[in-house]
């Protein structure tokens, strides 16, 4: 009879008859009988035995193949934990590297840089996904953006304002203002492959303005106007939004130069008892609740038939504003993007 070949069993097997082995020579049994009882050759039996005098139990299991976690990267774990950090806390113009984003081509370069290390693209990419790192769309935001008043607005002016409006039963409400145009159309069409969609637009732009406010509590005001924004079209809409007004108005714009120039600064000291306005840190708009509204009002009129006249431009975009108008549950859903999070 052939002796078993331990290879041909699983791994749990091997380790039981090794353990078999060693439980039948502790019991007396010679190498020959020991191997007659487990079908192991007397060599195979011997070598157990042999494993076992020198490093005990923990022998007799199978050592697991392969390389172990780490062994063979290029970069030590404290390169790559530093690497990371670079990466999360800078941007590569910060670090005066001639990339706007972190590709992998862009944190190949910064390696070779830190550490003389070249390790190529496709390499980068399974490092970059192991440390838990995807390609993804990045936010827009100023340069001019101060990141400290933006988290004293978050942390200090936001919640002051709140509490005060709490306290003084004021609503909130967010303005922002958006233009339209004729000629803007917006996402894709199928066509056969290679045939490019045609869409035919006026010659003739026309536009508008839209100014407009938004309350976490599902509300929106909104006025279509022609041109520019000045004092005399944002007091009059503001105006408006206080004549109804069953309690004081608390307004956040942004720090648009007209929002608090001299008209208005004039007309709001003469209505403090019913409106104050209050102003979101320069180059924000992402903090302002109501560019979800202006990314909806745009989404939403110019993925409809393009308008050939301003009075179908106008239309258009008052009827989608009427119907936004009507499902408050639409307006706050605009608080849960993430940047206006907090006003929600």
């Amino acid at each position: 009879m052939e002796p078993t070949d331990m290879r041909s069993l699983s791994r749990e097997a091997r380790h039981e008859r090794r353990v078999q082995v060693i439980r039948l020579r502790a019991a007396g049994y010679r190498y020959d009988d020991i191997a007659a009882q487990t079908g192991l050759s007397r060599t195979g039996v011997f070598d157990i035995c042999k494993r076992f005098a020198e490093g005990g139990a923990g022998k007799l299991r199978d050592r697991i193949g392969g390389r172990r976690t780490g062994e063979g990267r290029l970069l030590s774990a404290e390169q790559e934990r530093e690497i990371r950090k670079l990466i999360c806390d800078k941007t590569p113009d910060q670090l005066k590297m001639a990339y706007a984003l972190w590709t992998r081509g862009a944190v190949a370069d910064l390696i070779e840089r830190q550490f003389g290390i070249r390790v190529p693209v496709r390499t980068m990419g399974t490092y970059l996904a192991r440390w838990g790192f995807s390609p993804q769309k990045p936010l827009r935001r100023a340069y001019e953006q101060s990141p400290a008043a933006v988290k004293k607005w978050l942390e200090k002016d936001y919640p002051v304002i709140a509490a005060r409006a709490r306290f003084e039963g004021a609503e909130m409400h967010w303005g922002d203002e958006t233009g339209l145009r004729s000629d803007d159309v917006r996402g894709r069409s199928y066509a056969p492959i290679g045939e490019t969609p045609v869409i035919r637009v006026n010659s003739k732009r026309e536009g508008l303005s839209v100014i407009s406010t938004v309350t976490n509590k599902g509300e929106m005001r909104w006025k279509i106007f022609e041109g520019a924004m000045n004092a005399d079209i944002l007091i009059d809409f503001i105006g408006r939004l206080i004549k109804n007004a069953a309690k004081k108005i608390f307004l956040i714009l942004d720090n648009l130069r007209v929002h608090h120039c001299k008209p208005v600064k004039a007309w709001l000291a003469k209505h403090t008892d019913q409106i104050e306005v209050f102003y979101l840190p320069s180059y924000s708009p992402e903090l302002n609740p109501d560019e979800m509204a202006n990314a909806d009002i745009k989404q939403a009129v110019t993925t409809r038939a393009p308008a050939r006249t301003k009075l179908q431009l106008v239309k258009a975009t008052a009827h989608h504003l009427r119907s936004v108008q009507k499902t408050p549950e639409r307006v706050r859903k605009y608080f849960e993007h993430g940047p206006v999070r907090y006003a929600a």
